[in-house]
Order: C-alpha cells, then structure tokens, then sequence
C-alpha cells in the first residue's frame, strides 16, 4: 500500500440520507488508510462524489459539483459513485476531471479502487455492471453527527413505480442480516452516540434476502445498550402493519415520528403512479397510527404535477392533506421526467408554471400544518436531545416527535438528552 500520510481527500454528498451513510463509511476507509480527510471546499489530492439522480435537477446539480471540483484542483483524482454513476457513467465520464465511474456493484471497492491510482490518470475508467446482476449490499453508517447516525439497514426497491428511477439505480430489494446490524449498532453505541436513524430505499421492505422481518429487527436494534432513541427514516405505507406500530406504542426507544410517502392524494393519480394503494388504505394507516401512539409527527412527502393531474385532482389532493391526513410536515417535490420511466411517456405532461405554483400551494400549506402541530406543544414537557451545531450563538436539538428547539450555546448541553418545557 502507498504511504498516504501526507495526500487529502474530500467527499461530497448529494441526495438523500442513505448516501450520507454510505460516503461516511467510504469516508471511514480512508480515514484508516492514513489519508488526511478535509472539506471539499478545500483543494485536495482526491474528491469522491456520491450522487443522486431523483430528478434532472439532481443530475445538473452532480455535474457541476464535479466542474467545481476540477476547477479546484486540475490534478486531483475525481472519483464519481451514486445512482447517477450506476445510471450514465459514459455521460459523467466526458465531464473534464473525471477519473472514475464506480456503479452500484463496487460502491463497497471505491477506495480500493481509488488507492492503486497513484496519480491522476488520462482516461476515464467505469467500473459498473447491469443493474440486474447486483447482489451484494454495502454495509453503512455515518458518523459525522455526534448525537446521530444513519444506519443502513436495507438498499434497492422491487417496486415499479411509473415515475421513479431508483430501482434501476440500486437494483433489487436487499437487506443486511439482523444480527450484523446489531454489531453496526453497538459500534455506533460504543462512540457515544444516542440516536440512530434507520435508513434504505424501502426500509419496510426488509428482510426479503435473508428471510427476516423488518419488527425482528426493530425488537432487536431496542435491546442495544447505548442507544436511547431510533427513527425510521421512510416506510412505505402498505408496509406499516398494525402488529409493528403497537410495538412501539408499548414502551420502546423508537420515537413518535414517522416519514410516509404518500405522493398524490387523488387514486387515478395514485394509480397511474403505480402506488400499492389509494386513499381510503393511506387514511386508514394514518388512522390506526394516531388512534395507538397519539399525535405523532408525520412528514408526508407529495409530488405536484404527475402527468394527467388536473387542477381538479391536485385539489384533491390537498384537502386530503388538509383536511383529512393533517401531518406535521410535508416533503414536496414537483415531478420530474426520467429517461426510461413510463411515466415520461405519459400523455398529459404538466406545464412547468403549474407544477411550480402547486409546489408553492403544498409548502404554504406545509408551513400553516407544521406550525400548527408545534403549537399544539407549547408549554408541554418534552425531551430534547442537542446538536453540536452553533449558529449566531444559538444550539438546537430534537424532541422525540421531533419538533425543532432552539437555546443558548452550551458545550455541556451536546450529545444530552434534556428535559426542558417547550
């Protein structure tokens, strides 16, 4: 192995938490490898960016983080993984300062593969396979917060939604087994770190590859000692059973929020999405999950503008959210034509100018419903666990249903759990 005491390397993250996971672990290679690991804003001997690739603005996003990058440093070795690289390596690697293309296959070998470069090199090279031949999964989790981490419980969709890229992106639902999830678990535990957040691209979905259950796994991640609080970053919502939500209502570590994709609340729409249920399933959910734990925070992403939705059934959807779902927070997302999705060739694409404003109408709406459910806790009691954070002299931190608090900088506060009344 090279002496790689005196190179640097800088990681970019785009996208979602699950590649935040994963470029922490990339990152923790390195680390051990005797590179010096320094912010990207910095020249460095070598970036590696993970991408993301949910919509088109993502892509032009990874684009230019990689032009900045080669502007940064001409010399530096670029290193490119992500969906984005598993769905168009050739297009990343005609972007000047690319050295290396790493699908989803080898995303566990990127700094293998990196470490034998020894110098910028003069092509680029893809290491990347048909995503239908993927099978191993890489085991994550990130580090850099010292309060929480994201732990990578499961990778790849067997769903076909008609808008969505991610199964050709991460290929097929697969999982980690439960017992080394407990071992990432107790290590997380044995750095101090109190919250773990359960992370994957269909998180519910796990245990498909190892013949295992998604609450097997909650009960057994609930007796590592350490950790006093997990969350369940997205679970579909024909995956959140009843046995697994009075679990948790009976006394465990895991917090009264949930993140739920619904997406459309009008059931064409829903149907020509290709979702595994419609609005009748959806509210029936949200009701069983109130009526057993109480008013928990739930974040509910939404896309405006799916081809063939009328002002009529955006309406729809927004008095169902409104009026019947209310959650704490909506995710909102204007829709995005994908190569190689149905729904890109669906007749009835949405113009541009109506996507934005339904996008504007949701977030408002999001505002009025997220500060009407904090309200509803003033004066309370609550526990908050504070960040390291510090900005304009003020610390923040989360309650267990995840409203947001704010206090005065204290380095003793970090890492803590609090007791304090909203």
């Amino acid at each position: 192995m090279m002496n790689n005491g005196n190179r640097t390397v800088a990681f970019v993250t785009l996208g979602c938490k699950l590649n935040f996971s994963e470029t922490s672990a990339i990152a923790r290679q390195f680390s051990d490898a005797g590179y010096e690991k320094v912010p990207s804003s910095r020249p460095a001997d070598i970036y590696v960016v993970n991408t993301c690739s949910v919509t088109e603005h993502a892509d032009k996003k990874c684009r230019q983080t990689i032009r900045k990058l080669h502007k940064l440093n001409p010399d530096a070795i670029i290193a490119v993984t992500g969906c984005y690289a598993q769905l168009k390596p050739q297009e990343i690697m005609e972007i000047d300062g690319v050295d290396m293309v790493v699908g989803a296959d080898r995303k566990g070998d990127v700094f293998q593969l990196v470490n034998q470069l020894p110098s910028k090199s003069l092509t680029a090279r893809s290491f990347s396979c048909a995503i239908a031949q993927v099978e191993t999964i890489f085991p994550a989790f990130s580090q850099g917060e010292r309060t929480r981490s994201f732990l990578k419980v499961q990778d790849g969709c067997d769903y076909k939604c008609s808008y969505c890229t991610i199964p050709l992106a991460r290929g097929k639902s697969r999982n980690l087994p439960v017992d080394m999830l407990v071992k990432e678990a107790e290590a997380i535990a044995a750095k101090g770190i109190l919250e773990i957040v359960l992370t994957g691209v269909n998180t519910g979905d796990f245990g498909r590859s190892t013949d295992e259950d998604f609450l097997d796994l909650l009960k057994s991640l609930d007796k590592v000692e350490g950790i006093r609080r997990y969350r369940i970053s997205s679970v579909e919502p024909n995956l959140l059973r009843e046995d697994i939500i009075r679990w948790i209502a009976g006394g465990t570590k895991f917090q009264p929020h949930f993140h739920i994709p619904l997406q459309s609340g009008s059931d064409k729409v829903l149907a020509a999405m290709r979702r595994r249920y419609n609005t009748g399933m959806f509210a029936e959910k949200i009701e069983m999950i109130r009526r057993l734990m109480g008013d928990v925070f739930l974040g509910i992403d939404v896309i405006a503008g799916f081809p063939g939705e009328t002002e009529e059934e955006f309406e729809n959807t927004y008095r169902f959210l409104s009026e019947v779902i209310r959650p704490a927070f909506l995710h909102v997302f204007p829709y995005s034509r994908r190569d190689g999705t149905p729904a890109a060739q669906m007749p009835g694409q949405v113009r541009e100018s109506d996507k934005t404003r339904r996008v504007e109408e949701l977030v408002r709406l999001s505002d009025r419903l997220h500060g009407e459910y904090v309200e509803r806790f003033r004066g309370s009691r609550q526990q908050v666990l504070f960040e390291s954070t510090q900005k304009g002299g003020l610390m923040f931190g989360y309650t267990g249903n995840y409203i947001r608090v704010e206090r005065p900088y204290d380095r003793e506060a970090i890492g803590k759990i609090m007791e304090i009344t909203l």
